[in-house]
C-alpha cells in the first residue's frame, strides 16, 4: 500500500495489504488452501509443519538497508495495536498464528499455531500453539499469551482493529494446555484472514501491567518484547536498527543479523540512496524508473504487483457541510479523469481505479461495469459534474473551496493531487492541499479532522469484501474526534452493513452478488472516490542479498510496508558474502 513512497502509509499505516488473485474461495482457511513446505521431512500439512521462510539453509551474517519513505523521523514507538505505527514491529517483532500470502492462491504458512482446527459449523476454532518458543526477554510464550491478546482487544476496543469482537461475532477466546479455542456466532471463516494473519500476539506478563495494562491503545511500546526474527536495538529519530533475535523459534534464522531502517522524509533522498546502492530493499515510487533507477545497475530490479485503491476519503459527517453532500462528492467523482492522473501522478506504475472500488484486473469477476458506466462514472464527465454541483447549491457566485490533507514527501501522491486540483478547477472546486507529518496525518485521519483525505486502506483481502468492509463497515468509524480505526470518512448505512454481515454464510455465487451490491452503493452514494489502484512498491538489489521474492517465487508480498508478509521476506533473505 505505499502510495508513492512506499506507502505504507497507514500500517505504515497498517499495512498488511490486499490480494492479487481473485480466487473463487473465500479465505485461506479454505479446504483447497496450500500450506508451504518446509525443510522438516515431514508432510506439508498444517499440523506438521515446523518453520517457515523456506527450505534451504545458509549460513548467518550480513546486513540490509531498508529504505521507505515515511514522511517524517521515526516514533520509537511499535505498539502492535497502534496502525500509526505497528508498521514497524508487526513481522519485526511480533508475529500472527498463521501467515496468509495472498499472492500465491492463500498460501498458509504456521507461525505461533502449529496446526488449527474448525469446528463443524465453521463458528468455532481450535489453535495448537507451537511449543518451545521464548520472548525476545527470554520468557516462555504459551497459550495464555494468545487468550491474552485477544481478550485484552476485548476488554479495549480500541484495540481491536478489525472489529472482531463487535463486528465478526467473535464471543470467546480460552487457553487450555497449548490449544486456545475462539467460539464466534456465526461462520466466521471470513475473518480468518483478521484474526489469524493480522493480529501480533503480545506477551501477557508485559501487557498486563504498568501503561500497557491501563491505555494498551496509546502505550508507546518503545522497547518491544516479541517472538519475531528481530529486536529494536536500539531505535533513535533517524534510525531504527533492528538486530536479531537469539531466542528466535526457529533454527538458524534470520540469516540477515542486522537490519537497518532510516527514517526518510521524501522520496528525493530515499530514491537517490536506492540508486547509489546505499539501501537495498526500496518500497516506494520512483519516477522514471528504468532511467533512474533499473539502468544503473543489473543488480537492480523492480516488481510491484497491483492490491488496493488510493481514494479520496470525504467527511460524511454532517458537520461538514459540503462534503457532506451528495451532489458535491458526485461531482469531484465525475470531474476525475483517472487514467490522466495515473498517467501524469504514478508515471503510468498504478493503474486508474473506479468508483465502484473493485480492483481490476485482480477482482474482475466482482466488477459491475454496466452498473458503472449506466451512472456515468466509466469516463470523465465534466457536465455531470457541473450539475451534480450546482444541485448542492455551488455555482460560480457561491464557488466550493475545500482542502485535502496528504503526507509530506509522498511525491506521487503530490503529483497526483496536482492533476486533481487542475480537473476539479474546470468545474469550479477551488482544492487547497495540505501536506501534513505522517503522525499529524493519521491523528487528523482517525479522529475526523479532515474535509477530504488522499490515503489508501492499511490492509484489504482476499475478494474485495476486506477493502470494502474496511472502508465501509459503520463498526469501523467513531464519532467525529474519535478515532476511528478504518472508516475514516464516517459512513453509515445499515443496508450495506447488512450485506457484510449476510457475506460470509453465502456461497460463492452470492458472495459475488453481493460484493456488487456494495459497490452499487459505491456508485449511488459515494462514500469514497477512488482515484488509482495502488500496488506493492517494490525495488531491490541482488548484489550481496538473495531470497528476495519475485514475480516467478511470490512467496510474500514484498513492500517493506506489508505486514505481517515483512517477516516471511527477511527470513528468506541472505547475504551472498556471508556464505
Amino acid at each position: 500500500m505505499k502510495s508513492d513512497n512506499g506507502r505504507d502509509v497507514d500500517m505504515r499505516a497498517a499495512k498488511a495489504v490486499v490480494a492479487v488473485l481473485a480466487t473463487g474461495l473465500l479465505v485461506a482457511a479454505c479446504s483447497s488452501t496450500k500450506h508451504r513446505s518446509q525443510n522438516t521431512g515431514q508432510a506439508s500439512t498444517p499440523s506438521t509443519q515446523a518453520t517457515s521462510g523456506g527450505s534451504s539453509t545458509h549460513k548467518a551474517g550480513g546486513a540490509l538497508t531498508i529504505v521507505n519513505v515515511q514522511g517524517q523521523t521515526w516514533s520509537c514507538q511499535f505498539n502492535p495495536f497502534n496502525p500509526a505505527n505497528f508498521q514497524e514491529s508487526l513481522g519485526f517483532v511480533y508475529e500472527p498464528l498463521v501467515y496468509v500470502n495472498l499472492l500465491e492462491n492463500q498460501t498458509e504458512t504456521p507461525m505461533l499455531a502449529s496446526s488449527y482446527t474448525w469446528g463443524p459449523d465453521k463458528k468455532s476454532i481450535t489453535f495448537n500453539i507451537r511449543s518451545g518458543v521464548k520472548w525476545n526477554d527470554g520468557q516462555p510464550f504459551s497459550a495464555q499469551d494468545v487468550a491474552f491478546t485477544f481478550n485484552l482487544m476485548k476488554r479495549v476496543p480500541a484495540t481491536d482493529l478489525y472489529s472482531l469482537w463487535t463486528g465478526a461475532g467473535l464471543q470467546s477466546v480460552t487457553a487450555t494446555g497449548n490449544q486456545v479455542s475462539m467460539q464466534f456466532d456465526k461462520t466466521a471463516q471470513p475473518y480468518f484472514w483478521y484474526f489469524a494473519n493480522l493480529v501480533g500476539i503480545v506477551p501477557q506478563h508485559i501487557w498486563s501491567t504498568g501503561n500497557a495494562a491501563v491505555h494498551p491503545e496509546t502505550f508507546a511500546d518503545p522497547h518491544p518484547v516479541g517472538t519475531g526474527p528481530y529486536k529494536v536495538s536500539p531505535c533513535s529519530p533517524n534510525n531504527i536498527q533492528y538486530v536479531a533475535n537469539p531466542y528466535f523459534w526457529q533454527p538458524g534464522k534470520p540469516y540477515i543479523q542486522k537490519v537497518q531502517y532510516p527514517g526518510y522524509l521524501d522520496n528525493g533522498p530515499a530514491n537517490l540512496d536506492l540508486a547509489n546502492g546505499k539501501g537495498e530493499w526500496g518500497s516506494q515510487f520512483i519516477p522514471n524508473i528504468h532511467q533512474f533507477y533499473l539502468s544503473k545497475s543489473s543488480d537492480n530490479h523492480t516488481w510491484s504487483p497491483p492490491v488496493l485503491n488510493v481514494a479520496i476519503f470525504p467527511n460524511l459527517d454532517p458537520s461538514h457541510a459540503a462534503t457532506s453532500k451528495l451532489g458535491v462528492r458526485q461531482a469531484i467523482s465525475y470531474a476525475l479523469d483517472r487514467n490522466q492522473i495515473s498517467q501524469i501522478g504514478e508515471d503510468g506504475q498504478e493503474p486508474a481505479a473506479n468508483q465502484s472500488g473493485v480492483v481490476m484486473p485482480t477482482f474482475q469477476k466482482y466488477y459491475d461495469a454496466n452498473a458503472l458506466a449506466a451512472a456515468g462514472y466509466d469516463k470523465q464527465n465534466l457536465d455531470k459534474a457541473k450539475s451534480a454541483l450546482a444541485s448542492a447549491g455551488y455555482s460560480p457566485s457561491n464557488p466550493l473551496k475545500l482542502t485535502i490533507i496528504t503526507i509530506t514527501g509522498y511525491t506521487d501522491w503530490d503529483a497526483s493531487l496536482a492533476v486533481v486540483k487542475q480537473q476539479l478547477k474546470k468545474v469550479g472546486i477551488d482544492l487547497t492541499v495540505q501536506d501534513l507529518a505522517q503522525q499529524t496525518f493519521l491523528s487528523r485521519l482517525y479522529n475526523g479532522d479532515f474535509d477530504l483525505a488522499y490515503y489508501n486502506q492499511p490492509s484489504g483481502g482476499p475478494t474485495p469484501y476486506y477493502e470494502l468492509r474496511n472502508s465501509l463497515y459503520s463498526k469501523n468509524t467513531a464519532p467525529i474526534g474519535k478515532a476511528a480505526s478504518t472508516n475514516y470518512e464516517r459512513y453509515r448505512n445499515p443496508a450495506v452493513d447488512a450485506l457484510f454481515d449476510q457475506y460470509p454464510s453465502a456461497d460463492d455465487a452470492g458472495q459475488v452478488s453481493i460484493v456488487k451490491q456494495i459497490g452499487a452503493a459505491m456508485v449511488k452514494d459515494v462514500p469514497i472516490i477512488p482515484v488509482t489502484e495502488a500496488v506493492d512498491w517494490f525495488q531491490y538489489n541482488t548484489k550481496d542479498i538473495a531470497g528476495w521474492p519475485t514475480e516467478q517465487d511470490q512467496y510474500a508480498q514484498p513492500a517493506a510496508f506489508n505486514v505481517p508478509d515483512v517477516e516471511q521476506v527477511l527470513l528468506h533473505l541472505y547475504s551472498l558474502s556471508a556464505q
